[in-house]
């Protein structure tokens, strides 16, 4: 009986210190909060898990833009597209991690396009930064300003590339800084060139403070026609006329807060011989072939002038111009000319990050055994980042 009651006893127990730790509360699972980064400026958070922050951001782009309405234009060929419908989407991805040598940064920009019903996808940038080296896709360090136009309708001539490329940076202090860089010539051939042998190379000194900024370029660059152009009888490899062409710019942008907070004002120019994407020529300009080389010898040399306003009328619209002016001289015959070229824009940005605008620009080509061409073009664009 003793032992019955013992046992019943134990059991009652059992339950009532069963009862009591189940009311007791139960420690939750540690949850591992994305963490806020500001040691790069704003919307940098932590990938969880590592000590690399992360930036990611986007932006969607619809524009119209009406083709050249001139006679000669797009307008007067029943074949052409009298406009070009554009809608695209960004998407940016920068992630950066403190190290002993300084920031290691990689950075990746792309995008998709329908235009006119025809998609397309490109890689924007791709690069990694350490300290002062750089290496992979971005804009050319030959490169000082590009525009100040919200659309720029209508090509102006300046150098504007985004290049594959290793280079250094040393920064001095003050804003002072020196570059040196070897980039692919694939991105820089202007006319019909032979495989590739020898990237550019391209330094610049520039300097940014709160006046504004300034850069001096500098590149080399090889000229090697393609066989059939490389005036050798049976040519089949180096030493045909193969040579070195260069090219050097300069320009400064300076502030002009006295008319309003941000709005500025640039200049530059280029010169070059035997390399004429760094005057911002193509392989045609106006519809006149252009070539870095001569039909039978010699190279092309050229020049291009430009400058360029921007003014924050208000705290919501802007206002932009800008032109420029190209001289190009072609050896033994072939064609001379010259481009000038001129684009204006206003733009509004009701909310931060959204902006919506409109674009005019006008240009000229004038080849020297052919009649001039004329360019007019508009556009209307709606632009939001994030």
């Amino acid at each position: 009986m003793k032992l019955k009651s013992l046992m019943l006893g134990a059991a009652a127990a059992a339950a009532a210190t069963t009862a009591q730790a189940a009311d007791l509360p139960v420690a939750p699972e540690p949850v591992d909060y994305v963490r806020v980064c500001d040691a790069y400026g704003a919307r940098f958070y932590y990938i969880p898990g590592t000590e690399t922050c992360l930036r990611v951001g986007g932006r969607v782009r619809t524009q119209v833009i009406v083709n050249n309405t001139l006679d000669n234009g797009a307008w007067g060929n029943r074949d052409s597209d009298g406009y070009s419908w554009l809608s695209r989407g960004y998407l940016y991805l920068d992630a950066r991690t403190a190290t002993e040598f300084g920031t290691l940064r990689a950075y990746v920009s792309m995008y998709s396009t329908v235009t006119n019903a025809v998609n397309s996808a490109s890689l924007d940038n791709a690069y990694i930064q350490w300290g002062g080296l750089t290496a992979g896709l971005l804009t050319s360090n030959f490169d000082i300003f590009t525009g100040q136009t919200f659309m720029g309708v209508v090509s102006r001539n300046w150098s504007d590339q985004t290049v594959n490329q290793i280079a250094y940076t040393a920064a001095f202090g003050n804003g002072f800084s020196a570059t040196i860089a070897l980039e692919d010539r694939s991105h820089r051939e202007v006319g019909t060139y032979g495989g590739t042998r020898a990237p550019d190379l391209v330094a610049a000194l520039g300097v940014s403070q709160g006046w504004g900024s300034a850069q001096l370029s500098g590149a080399l660059h090889q000229v090697y026609p393609d066989r059939a152009n490389a005036h050798q009888t049976g040519a089949t490899n180096n030493g045909a006329d193969d040579s070195f062409g260069w090219a050097i710019g300069g320009g400064v942008a300076v502030n002009i807060p006295m008319a309003s907070p941000g709005s500025n004002i640039f200049f530059q120019g280029f010169y070059a011989d035997g390399a004429l994407s760094y005057i911002g020529a193509g392989s045609t300009v106006g519809g006149v072939a252009v070539s870095d080389y001569g039909p039978t010898s010699g190279t092309s040399t050229g020049y291009s002038l430009s400058a360029g306003a921007y003014i924050q009328a208000t705290s919501t619209i802007g206002l932009a111009l800008d032109g420029s002016y190209m001289d190009i001289d072609q050896p033994n015959g072939a064609t001379d000319l010259s481009r000038w070229a001129i684009d204006g824009s206003v733009q509004w940005e009701p909310v931060s990050g959204f902006v919506m605008g409109a674009d005019v620009g006008y240009a000229n080509t004038d080849p020297d055994n052919a009649s001039d061409v004329d360019e007019l073009l508009f556009g209307v664009r709606m632009q939001r980042t994030f």
